[in-house]
């Protein structure tokens, strides 16, 4: 597994297939990657007795610190320059008396850190079998579902502007039974494409083995730096779904010919008859839509005696996956570091997250929905929370800080009487005194803080004989009970310290006549 670190939701896109009973020849031409990588990965699994069920079931994070994914590498050049003139070796095979050894010697000469002949030989045949011509498909039922976009729009009119609204039109089917599914979405976006196929899935009631889709790239939103490409979007709805993506090669309709008709038989069947109807909101135009989807779907189909949803649920629905208990949220990634108040800020909308402190200064991998926020370290789970869009705003979770900002957020009145009643009855009145003041409460605290410490370091007896002085003489502040400790007058005898002694009787007393 050495060199660029391949996509966890590729990876369980590669175990999926793995599980399906495919080669690991045809694993690596749908996935895109090497043999080797894929012969590497399953070693892996099988090395370490791991069970591909619960692989798949892994978060991304997890997945990845299991595998322990190697260095990134680039790709060789020498395959770009073999990719770049493959067309040129094709084209001479052709001629009279050109074969592959005498392409390989021009082509060793011409680049002489080249492919030996073997290799080039082998993917030279690769390009050959590429190039086949297409065959008759024979379709299984509850294998694959077809997706597309139509070409042209449908609208609706927004009531409160006048504005005419284009959508796009969202068509899938199953190859075996035809059966069709189609809805509006305001546009190709990725959050609009997933979320429309899995109002697919769910009306279809299960999932097929495999999803083959239209040129990817016609579905990502590169303004938004928040989306994730759509081959992370959808191998996720994949994985949730328990199913695998087949994309279609580009400029290659005849992949998924049976979708290509659909959208020519939407265009006559639900465009031309909605035509001259008028939509006040996309509910409206999608139920019209899907009533008309419904009569295609119920329509005889020609040289048959059955409609296509007659065979849907005679000969396919039965034979689908079940649907999993939940409904998929898309996910997005970012990685970002635990701020040294152990909270991580979700740029997206502004709000902070906590994150246990002995993780702080560490790089997390956050992965959130619409409704969760998920944070890894290390590749193990260690903060969950509920998704918060309020603007600068913080969710904490108590048992992720440490003690000294536990004590610092546990605060209050009450806490410090609880805290002074456990320890010493004398204290607990001193502080009943204390709060019975109306001061400012951080002053207070700093207060309680202080008498704490002294009764923590002073003998107890003597403590709470300085609090009963200080309570006797109406005095709650922690420097007249410090005062009385350190001047030991908890030593004095009650007598002393409490009777007042008269002023001794000399001639330079002057008498209340004196003063007006």
């Amino acid at each position: 597994m050495a060199g660029k670190p391949k996509s966890m939701s590729q990876i369980k896109q590669l175990l999926q297939l793995h599980k399906q009973g495919k080669a690991k020849k045809e694993i690596a031409r749908i996935l895109g990657v090497s043999k080797n990588t894929v012969k590497s990965y399953l070693q892996k699994v099988e090395a370490n007795q791991l069970d591909i069920g619960q692989l798949i079931e892994l978060e991304n994070p997890i997945l990845e610190a299991k595998f322990h994914a190697g260095n990134p590498s680039y790709k060789e050049e020498r395959y770009e320059h073999f990719k770049a003139n493959v067309d040129y070796y094709l084209k001479e095979l052709q001629r009279t008396g050109v074969t592959k050894h005498l392409l390989w010697e021009e082509y060793k000469s011409g680049y002489p850190d080249g492919y030996s002949h073997t290799q080039f030989c082998y993917h030279l045949n690769q390009q050959k079998v590429a190039a086949r011509p297409s065959a008759i498909l024979q379709h299984t039922p509850g294998d694959k579902l077809y997706i597309d976009f139509a070409g042209k729009t449908l609208s609706y009119i927004d009531p409160s502007t006048g504005e005419v609204i284009k959508c796009q039109v969202f068509v899938a089917c199953l190859p075996y039974s035809d059966y069709c599914f189609a809805m509006a979405v305001r546009s190709q976006g990725i959050a609009d494409f997933i979320h429309a196929l899995t109002c697919c899935l769910h009306h279809l009631g299960g999932v097929p083995q495999a999803l083959v889709p239209d040129n990817l790239k016609a579905a990502v939103v590169k303004s938004d730096r928040y989306e994730p490409g759509i081959n992370t979007a959808l191998d996720d709805l994949a994985n949730h779904y328990g199913t695998t993506v087949v994309p279609a090669r580009v400029r290659k309709p005849k992949d998924k010919a049976l979708v290509e008709n659909q959208v020519k038989l939407i265009y006559s069947r639900v465009y031309a008859k909605l035509r001259n109807r008028h939509f006040l909101s996309l509910h409206e135009l999608n139920k019209a839509i899907g009533e008309k989807v419904l009569a295609h779907n119920q329509t005889r189909m020609q040289r048959k005696n059955y409609c296509r949803e007659e065979k849907f649920l005679a000969d396919e629905k039965h034979l689908l996956q079940p649907l999993p208990e939940t409904t998929y949220e898309m996910k997005y990634y970012k990685e970002y570091k635990v701020a040294p108040n152990n909270h991580i800020c979700l740029f997206k909308d502004s709000h902070y997250y906590s994150v246990p402190y002995i993780h702080i200064g560490k790089q997390a991998k956050v992965v959130y929905t619409r409704s969760t926020v998920f944070i890894y370290v290390d590749g193990q789970r260690v903060a969950a929370h509920a998704r918060g869009y309020k603007e600068g705003g913080y969710t904490t979770v108590e048992g992720h800080l440490c003690s000294t900002h536990k004590h610092y957020r546990d605060r209050s009145p009450g806490y410090y009487m609880d805290k002074a009643k456990s320890l010493s009855e004398e204290l607990h009145l001193l502080f009943e005194g204390l709060f019975k003041q109306g001061k400012y409460p951080e002053q207070l605290y700093r207060t309680c803080d202080g008498l704490l410490r002294l009764q923590r370091t002073s003998e107890a007896d003597k403590f709470d004989k300085a609090c009963r002085i200080a309570l006797e003489n109406g005095q709650y502040s922690f420097g007249f009970v410090k005062n009385i400790l350190n001047n030991k007058m908890t030593e004095q005898k009650a007598s002393e310290s409490t009777t007042e002694k008269p002023l001794p009787r000399h001639t330079n007393i002057r008498g209340k006549q004196l003063f007006y």
